[in-house]
């Protein structure tokens, strides 16, 4: 009893600290200047379409997720009817309930997180004015408010739910109740990524097509009617929308250890909860390192930004390794064969932001080769950047086999059961949570992009001089890097993830005995309809962003045609206008792509069976992994290699920097166009179908039993 309540108060007690440490990181940002009124009337103008924008989304949302819970509730309790089992009209309420639960406590992190974030862009701007290292440490520490709180609210959301029932004493069904609190985080994810994404990209495909090559205007030029829309999307979508995202993958990904652990209890004939717990323990831990990695980021000017940020995830890394080893000792009866699993899974993270980097920063071959194809035109541009979104597969394809395999058989070696299999798959999960354990670092390393991205539009538009501008495009190049690194990072924890949840699922669906054979017609189909699924979801969301950048083009034609004052300077664009558009486009488009990915694995499932469902999760997830990959990577390197350009760093015949407005810059910006819903849409959405397959599947396995 006694480690119980210690296990409870270090989950409880870090999250705790983790909500305050949000706190202090936002009583920091918002206490910093926020220079000029000419900035200040701008970062209103933002931060009142951005809010405007979330209320209207997150009351759509609310009222989906709402009826959802409804249905999943009367679904499950129908179930337990028909099997004369009256227990589970009590389980299918309490799921429903998680449901709820996980959906605001996702949709709480997000918001709150995009607040702080749509404040730091101008004290980063005024910042600025001073200094490269300031500005950065304001991104940042605007960055980690968001970070902290998301993966704190998913800590201490899942535990509560764990506790409220009856875990201690029922820890196999309360850790499959919990689920619902996944599949929430999950739903919400999915819909303000996709919302999110939308918007963001409809407003800057717009921007940058009129603007940058049909007026020949600087980027966040302010007679850029769509500029404003942009700068709000980046909010929406990076910060909400990622939010969302990461607080659903910390969340899928502990209660599917969780359910994993309740395995073992079972297997090993043991009522040790730390089995359970154990991954909780560890996140926590993680949160912890985290703060430390954050406070040593002490950035000056003549700073590398990058550099500082790699130096605070590697002691981030070091103090996770730390806790682990600690964590195993005290709860896993010292199974050092799983302390090397869970290395197994940070040196993992390392390893995708190390790929991720190569891909996607501007120092190295795949952004110069984009680049120098732009000499040529558009369509060597897309063709170099399609080929390298094809190639970045490859690597982190390797490094994920790589470490399932390590992690398994280093599970297989340690004597949790009698099973090889259920402790190789916790080998696995192990893995995951050391992965997962710098997730407060990374999102605050994500969230710092967009900051610096409204920084440089802020500075811009309210005609800052130019080195202020300079320092602004510095950090905004490493945030474009260190976005892509997240969405690297989300993708690489979804797929060591991917076994596990896949085995959670056999677990409840009682096919971990007999597993999944794809010579069966049905199973074969459902693998089938799962790839499927993914390349559908995709166009689906590129399609969105293309009709909604379309009605966004036309109006920014329109005003520059209606209006002569506006190419002048003397007369201010319809910005409202602009916004209203991605904001109708963003709830509009949406709906299709959502209801697709929550109602096909239910279809399938109530079709073709249990089976053909465990084959549809695991194919649609490997095959939604390598197409974000491309997505994520290859539109990172198309963006930055557009910006490698207007920093000057490709020279034309006579050794002199390319300039902006040029054949060779306006075929770069048509290849950021085009990878723009990319990387920002179809890519992060995609992290998240990969999880709600998950979860929906872990949710109504009860109803795809049998037949």
């Amino acid at each position: 009893m006694e480690q119980e309540v210690l296990w409870a108060v270090i989950i409880f007690g870090s999250g705790i600290i983790g909500i305050i440490f949000a706190l202090m990181m936002a009583r920091y940002v918002l206490s910093r200047d926020t220079g000029t009124p000419e900035m200040k009337d701008i970062a209103d103008t933002i931060y009142e379409g951005a809010v405007a924008y979330l209320n209207r989304q997150y009351r759509t949302i609310g009222l989906i997720a709402l009826v959802t819970s409804v249905i999943i509730g009367i679904l499950i309790s129908v179930v337990g009817i028909g099997l004369e089992n009256y227990s589970n009209v009590s389980e299918g309420w309490r799921t429903s309930f998680a449901f709820l639960a996980g959906a605001l406590a996702s949709g709480v992190s997000g918001y709150i997180g995009m607040l702080v974030a749509v404040r730091s862009n101008i004290r980063t701007a005024a910042a600025a004015r001073r200094s490269l290292g300031e500005a950065m440490l304001v991104a940042l520490r605007g960055g980690a408010v968001s970070g902290f709180l998301i993966v704190a609210l998913s800590l201490m959301g899942v535990a509560a739910i764990f506790y409220a029932y009856n875990g201690m004493n029922e820890p196999a069904l309360a850790a499959r109740l919990i689920v619902g609190f996944g599949f929430g985080a999950s739903f919400v994810a999915l819909f303000a990524q996709l919302g999110g994404g939308i918007y963001t990209k409809a407003a800057d495909v717009g921007a940058d097509l009129v603007g940058k090559v049909e007026a020949g205007i600087p980027e966040d030029d302010p007679r850029n009617a769509a500029v404003i829309a942009d700068l709000v999307g980046d909010n929406v979508g990076d910060c909400a929308g990622r939010g969302a995202d990461l607080f659903e993958s910390t969340a899928a990904e502990n209660i599917g250890a969780m359910i994993l652990g309740a395995a073992i209890l079972g297997a090993a004939g043991s009522q040790n909860p730390s089995y359970i717990l154990f991954s909780l323990v560890v996140g926590s831990i993680g949160l912890l390192a985290s703060i430390i990695g954050v406070l040593t980021v002490r950035p000056n000017e003549n700073s590398d930004p990058m550099a500082a940020l790699n130096r605070g995830f590697a002691v981030t890394a070091v103090l996770s390794v730390i806790g682990l080893l600690a964590a195993i000792m005290l709860m896993l009866d010292g199974e050092l064969w799983l302390f090397a699993a869970g290395l197994v899974g940070i040196a993992t993270s390392f390893l995708f932001l190390l790929i991720t980097q190569y891909y996607t920063a501007t120092t190295y071959r795949p952004v110069k080769n984009i680049a120098e194809a732009s000499r040529t035109g558009p369509a060597t541009n897309i063709i170099s950047g399609l080929s390298i979104g094809f190639e970045n597969t490859a690597m982190p394809a390797l490094v994920i086999s790589v470490a399932l395999g390590a992690a398994y058989y280093a599970g297989v070696q340690s004597a949790l059961t009698d099973s090889a299999f259920i402790n190789g798959v916790y080998g696995t999960a192990v893995a995951t949570m050391g992965m997962l354990m710098s997730a407060a670092y990374v999102l605050a390393m994500d969230v710092f992009g967009p900051i610096t991205d409204n920084a440089g539009g802020v500075a811009e538009m309210s005609n800052q001089p130019e080195d202020v501008r300079a320092r602004t495009d510095a950090l905004d190049s490493v945030g474009n890097t260190t976005k892509a690194l997240t969405k690297g990072y989300a993708i690489g924890s979804a797929a060591l993830a991917a076994f596990l949840l896949f085995s959670a699922y056999l677990q409840e669906a009682d096919l971990l005995e007999t597993g999944v054979n794809l010579a069966k017609m049905e199973v074969f189909i459902g693998g089938f309809l799962g790839a499927m699924l993914v390349f559908l979801f995709s166009s689906l969301a590129i399609r969105a962003v293309g009709r909604a950048a379309g009605d966004m083009i036309e109006e920014v034609r329109r005003q520059f045609r209606s209006n002569p004052g506006i190419m002048a300077g003397t007369v201010r664009p319809d910005y409202a206008r602009a916004v209203d558009i991605s904001t109708r486009a963003a709830l509009r488009e949406m709906m299709l792509p959502g209801l697709l990915a929550v109602s096909a694995p239910v279809v399938v499932g109530l079709v073709l069976r249990a089976e053909a469902v465990a084959a549809m999760l695991i194919v649609g997830t490997m095959t939604g992994i390598l197409l974000a990959l491309v997505m994520n990577n290859g539109g990172g390197a198309w963006d930055n290699a557009k910006k490698l350009i207007e920093s000057g760093g490709l020279l034309d015949e006579k050794g002199e920097p390319v300039a902006k407005g040029s054949l060779t810059h306006a075929a770069a910006v048509v290849g950021d166009t085009v990878g723009d819903p990319f990387k920002d849409t179809a890519g992060p959405s995609l992290h998240v179908l990969i999880k709600l397959l998950a979860t929906i599947t872990l949710v109504l396995a009860p109803l795809f039993i049998g037949g």
